[in-house]
């Protein structure tokens, strides 16, 4: 039981030693493997590449998988590219497989060495992520060696003999098999490794082993397909077009593992050395003839998967990229673009509210519409955030996270503030039958118009960080406090006149002020956000 458990173990410091190089190495390098990927989609073979070389780089195809399926979720890159890259990374972890298996033992406490101190020393720094990374290499060496002296007492037990006699016929069964195997270890990598031992003890045949290593690919696609539900219908389809190519190559090869084995047999090399180097050149040939069909792969995927239904789209985020969390700047530019939906919605608000000052009762529930919908999407933004690693992030990282989160917090409180004043019109004035007096209601009209300017101005800055628009909207936010002083005097003046339709509504209409000046000092704060930042900070922008 304990050898059991010591095998479990290596197989999930295995795993982690792989989540911890590829969150390093996408924290790091992120935004350029992206860019690599998005710009080698245009022809198939730097495509190919492109998979082979991010793959090599993360160590795991299920990683490059997530970043194209991303791509394809929103609609950056088209389903047929994307399948060429994860042949290609389908190829590199085949590779980095074969690389691993080299005695690299003595690297081990290299790596872990340089990885702890560079990340205690320079947590925030990008050397600080590469020794993250390293940590990552320093334990998957590790595993590896210990994968290896923990399956080899289990292979000795009679009853593991007596387990594993019973795969000795049914190429089907074998394959099956495998794909358990594989998606029990969470790693084609474990699985291809641990026959290479089994075979090299004698436990299982050689004709085995290549069954295995079939059905581990498989399952490695059955695994994508697992991470893949929580994705829309395009994610869906990268991951299905995946397990389909496997699924092909493994009802391809399957018929012909006997002969196979009997070539491989007759090599002058031992047996888990020919395991490992089938499994390599298995992948790179299947993956190499799949390349020319995976446009009509891309069709059968699509009429396989129909596009998802959404009643309302803004109802549900677009940009927040679960797979982005690990590459920072890359998700805190995701939760920038969703927040800047949020003021596309409130600058509706404002728009819709207008007509409701006007008469029109019906536009009060889209009013309240909208505002649900503001807050769908600043929860969501708010959860996205929580997910990210905060306290690794570089410090400029750290102001941005921030900045969002303010933001996002600014612009729901100012929906709440637009449908409270959408209800207090409809209530206080429509439902009475009390109408604003012309000058009043001009009034009203000329501070919703300069609202607007100002919140597509805040949206601006909010983006840019530029200094120049942040002191012009300061400007504005000062300019529009002595506007409200302005028309509050009028407002008073007119009371004193004895106009019955300012008297009437003289509460509300005071109140709708003081509401537009809560409205734009929301608005404006991100220009005290901006120019209370470090010069160097500026400088740098």
């Amino acid at each position: 039981m304990l050898t059991l458990l010591n095998l479990l173990s290596a197989v999930a410091l295995l795993v982690w030693g792989t989540h911890i190089v590829r969150t390093g190495i996408m924290r790091v390098y992120g935004a350029d493997l992206r860019r690599v990927l998005s710009r080698s989609v245009e022809k198939k073979p730097m495509a190919f590449l492109a998979g082979i070389g991010v793959t090599a780089l993360v160590q795991s195809s299920n990683a490059t998988t997530l970043l194209v399926t991303s791509f394809v979720a929103q609609n950056l890159v088209s389903l047929t590219p994307a399948l060429v890259v994860v042949l290609g990374a389908d190829v590199g972890t085949a590779i980095m497989a074969r690389i691993l298996t080299f005695d690299l033992s003595w690297l081990s406490p290299l790596f872990i060495l340089f990885g702890v101190i560079a990340f205690l020393s320079r947590k925030q720094m990008r050397i600080g992520q590469l020794g993250r990374a390293s940590i990552g290499l320093g334990l998957i060496l590790l595993a590896l060696q210990l994968i290896v002296a923990a399956a080899r007492p289990i292979t000795q037990a009679a009853g593991v003999h007596v387990l594993f006699a019973t795969l000795t016929g049914d190429v089907m069964l074998d394959a099956l098999i495998g794909a358990v195997f594989a998606i029990i270890s969470y790693s084609s990598l474990a699985a291809v490794l641990i026959t290479a031992t089994l075979t090299a003890t004698g436990v299982i045949s050689f004709k085995v082993a290549l069954c295995l290593v079939i059905g581990a690919n498989l399952g490695s696609g059955l695994l994508a397909m697992i991470n893949a539900s929580g994705s829309n219908a395009a994610g869906k389809r990268v991951a299905l077009g995946s397990l389909l190519f496997k699924l092909i190559g493994c009802v391809a090869i399957l018929p012909f593992v006997n002969p196979i084995a009997d070539i491989l047999d007759k090599l002058p090399v031992h047996d888990e050395e020919l395991v490992i180097f089938f499994h390599v050149f298995y992948n790179l040939i299947r993956c190499l003839v799949m390349v020319p069909f995976a446009e009509p792969m891309a069709r059968l995927c699509h009429r396989m998967i129909s596009d998802d239904t959404e009643i309302d789209a803004r109802l549900k985020p677009k940009h927040l990229d679960s797979s982005a969390l690990d590459t920072p700047a890359l998700a805190l530019v995701n939760a920038a673009r969703e927040t800047l939906r949020i003021g596309d919605v409130v600058e509706q608000m404002v728009e819709t509210f207008s007509k409701v000052v006007h008469g029109d009762l019906r536009e009060e529930r889209a009013v309240r519409r909208l505002d649900d919908d503001v807050d769908v999407l600043y929860t969501a933004i708010k959860l996205y955030l929580a997910r990210m690693p905060k306290e690794d992030l570089p410090e400029e990282d750290s102001r941005r996270w921030a900045e969002i989160i303010e933001m996002a917090l600014n612009l729901e409180q100012a929906g709440d503030i637009i449908e409270r004043m959408s209800a207090d019109v409809a209530d206080k004035a429509l439902a009475a039958r009390r109408a604003f007096s012309p000058e009043g209601l001009e009034e009203l009209e000329t501070l919703q118009e300069q609202v607007l300017n100002n919140l597509r101005l805040s949206l601006s800055v909010f983006l840019s960080h530029d200094v120049a628009s942040a002191k012009r909207l300061r400007r504005a936010k000062h300019r529009f406090r002595i506007l409200i002083r302005r028309f509050s005097h009028a407002h008073v003046e007119r009371l004193h006149q004895q106009n019955v339709q300012s008297i009437e509504t003289s509460s509300l209409h005071l109140g709708l002020l003081g509401d537009m000046k809560r409205l734009n000092s929301l608005f404006c704060a991100v220009a005290y956000t901006v120019l209370e930042q470090p010069d160097d900070d500026r400088d740098d922008e």
